[in-house]
């Protein structure tokens, strides 16, 4: 199991770096000012389990897929194990269950559009630009 961790644990420091410019979101101050930048463009959090092959994989591939910089969007990404009571304030400030791995779209301080799993890949991130 440890072996499986070092592996993905490197393809994901990777990913970080490469196709989306990911932001880690580690506070409830950083939360705040995601909501009230959503004013003005569209904020994302993909909330991610590094102990998760699947959520390894539909990070990589989402970040490959939605990786233009002149998209509109701010990109987070929340590690759910180190952050679980931010992911926690997450799903009670915005009405959407937990799950793993998660996209939520935030506009106008309101979740606009949520999927899961391998529906992540399917969102058109250009229909809330």
């Amino acid at each position: 199991m440890k072996f499986f961790r070092s592996i993905f644990s490197k393809q994901e420091a990777e990913i970080v770096t490469s196709g989306v410019e990911w932001v880690q979101l580690t506070t409830d101050e950083q939360l705040s000012i995601l909501d009230d930048t959503s004013y003005m463009h569209p904020q994302l959090i993909f909330k991610h389990s590094t102990q998760c092959g699947i959520s390894g994989v539909v990070l990589r591939s989402f970040s490959s897929k939605a990786g233009h910089p002149e998209s509109g969007y701010n990109y987070f990404v929340l590690d759910l194990i180190a952050f679980r009571e931010l992911s926690n304030a997450i799903a009670e400030k915005y009405g959407v269950m937990h799950q793993s791995p998660q996209v939520l779209i935030v506009k106008n301080g309101i979740v606009v559009a949520h999927a899961s799993h391998h529906a992540i890949l399917e969102l058109d991130l250009n229909e809330f630009v």
